[in-house]
């Protein structure tokens, strides 16, 4: 049981936030640190090594710094780094690189799909040649917790969560 939901928990709450973030362009304080505080019973519950946790956490540290940066430059929400500092506790250094390049390639998808159905809509809309600047001038809010969702996702078998396949 408790390894079922080792392997199930970080999916189905990062799931339910990038769900929250596509609906809402919000994810929950609440959700985060649901996310964040259910890693600590699961890594003693599944016999993560002390060191390991602290390593996981320093992880976590380092993203939420850089999740801060992004976030007063503008390029990131404060619950998409939130989000992923959370998530990135789940992954710790081994599976953090892996976790961070699949959601920048979900997020750069997700920017390019969101732009082109803007842009559909617009011309749908209105018609007119002007679309072109329009295009290269649009800034929508990214509901980035989809993109870390589908990054966590793709990661997450290779984490100390799930059993090797050796």
């Amino acid at each position: 049981m408790i390894s079922f939901l080792a392997q199930t928990l970080l999916p189905f709450l990062v799931v339910a936030a990038g769900a929250s973030d596509f609906l809402t362009l919000r994810i929950p304080n609440w959700l985060n640190a649901v996310i964040a505080l259910a890693f600590f019973p699961m890594a003693v519950m599944t016999g993560m090594p002390v060191e390991a946790m602290f390593w996981h956490s320093i992880a976590a540290l380092v993203v939420l710094a850089a999740g801060f940066a992004l976030f007063s430059f503008g390029l990131l929400g404060g619950g998409d780094a939130k989000l992923l500092a959370a998530a990135g506790l789940w992954f710790g250094w081994p599976a953090l690189a892996p976790f961070l390049v699949f959601t920048t390639l979900a997020g750069g998808v997700l920017a390019i799909v969101m732009k082109i159905w803007r842009m559909i809509e617009i011309e749908r809309d209105v018609r007119e040649v002007g679309w072109m600047k329009r295009w290269f001038s649009f800034k929508a809010d990214l509901p980035y917790g989809v993109a870390i969702a589908a990054g966590g996702i793709l990661a997450f078998p290779g984490t100390w969560w799930m059993p090797s396949a050796s």
